[in-house]
């Protein structure tokens, strides 16, 4: 029987695309994936602090450092958010940080100061990094012509890309996602700027985090600020989240439970191998530093990264860093493995064709080592 070729499988994937808008109305997964305690810290911390109310603020530090939140990491957030609503608040916020530590000092209490941040790689350019950094965020290219506010104040763009993305956003002492639990956190708290709270929700969904967690987030926004900022900001979650199930192509499937991934990962099969095709199709989706084992197919693979970021590397090369839209061919028979990067999920197509040359090879784990030793500067 005649093989399918490739361009041909891969209108296919698309065509099954199109088909599965019937499956719109489906409800979005439902992860089991709650916050964990130092990350709803690090949302009362942020709100609070953006708020002004200084006397909660006290708590909630003391909160956050019993949680496990170290020295540095909430003197990080606290910097942050000043690019949010400004350096007034950030300031009384670290101050008060500071009546905290001596306080706990005096009672005998040693917090863990915790790791500073990294050295920043100075190429390219600062305007490059943080068009590179807002890349990865958001899943989306950014080399396209500036519109709406850029294109009115273009020193804004720089502004934004070269201080906020570059200059903060790099700095490795909190990672993208709590970075973004804080930025949403300042957003509710301070309010009438809906654009850009939309715009981070869309974010934290792009970088790991759940549509529960957000609702979580939602629950210690009312808990710690008030109904009026949580009810505002459940409208925006609401807004985000049913275009979301609009947006949904492929389901994501069940969680693998084979011994062959590091983490937690999800499969739907598209297109299951028979003697007519000769092709297996899978939707794949990785949550933040899952990934496979090392393996080959006899056959070659190719994949279509539909959403995210992550890694590909094959054996003896360096890791390939991959964004929403790539396309990666890997030869028959060579050595590799795939998964998220540390800060995002992952979701692709694995197309496997040549299947009567035989099945996929499973090969040992992906070690935490070899899995750390990506170049994947934040």
């Amino acid at each position: 029987m005649k093989k399918l070729k490739i361009e041909t499988l891969i209108v296919l994937v698309m065509a099954l695309g199109l088909f599965s808008n019937n499956m719109i109305a489906q409800k979005y997964p439902n992860e089991n994936v709650t916050l964990s305690p130092r990350e709803q810290s690090i949302i009362a911390i942020a709100a609070l602090t953006a708020k002004g109310d200084l006397s909660k603020l006290n708590t909630a530090l003391n909160a956050g450092l019993e949680a496990g939140l170290t020295i540095n990491q909430i003197k990080e957030a606290i910097v942050h958010l000043y690019a949010y609503c400004g350096f007034p608040r950030s300031i009384r916020g670290l101050q008060t940080f500071m009546e905290v530590l001596t306080e706990r000092k005096a009672k005998g209490i040693n917090d863990v100061p915790g790791a500073e941040a990294s050295p920043i790689q100075e190429e390219p350019s600062k305007y490059e990094r943080g068009r590179e950094v807002l890349g990865k965020l958001t899943g989306a290219p950014q080399g396209g012509p500036r519109t709406g506010y850029s294109a009115f104040a273009p020193v804004i763009d720089v502004f934004l890309k070269e201080h906020l993305f570059a200059d903060i956003f790099e700095r490795d002492v909190l990672t993208y996602s709590e970075r973004e639990l804080v930025t949403i956190s300042v957003i509710s708290s301070i309010g009438g700027a809906e654009p850009m709270l939309r715009s981070h929700l869309n974010i934290c969904l792009n970088v790991g985090l759940t549509p529960k967690q957000l609702q979580q987030f939602i629950s210690i926004i009312e808990s710690t600020l008030g109904k009026e900022e949580a009810n505002a900001a459940q409208k925006i979650l609401d807004e985000v989240l049913n275009n979301k199930k609009t947006a949904l192509v492929f389901p994501k499937g069940d969680v693998i439970t084979n011994n062959n991934f590091t983490g937690t990962a999800w499969l739907q099969m598209l297109v299951n191998n028979d003697s007519t095709y000769y092709t297996s199709i899978g939707n794949v989706t990785f949550e933040p530093k899952a990934r496979t084992n090392w393996h080959k197919h006899p056959g070659g693979q190719i994949l279509l990264i539909t959403d995210g970021q992550g890694y590909y590397q094959e054996k003896g090369k360096s890791a390939q860093l991959l964004h929403k839209s790539d396309v990666v061919k890997i030869p028959p028979d060579a050595a590799h493995w795939h998964g998220a990067a540390p800060d995002s999920s992952l979701t692709h197509i694995a197309i496997s064709p040549n299947t009567d040359k035989g099945s996929v090879v499973w090969l040992q784990p992906v070690t935490d080592v070899e899995y750390n030793s990506c170049e994947y500067r934040r």
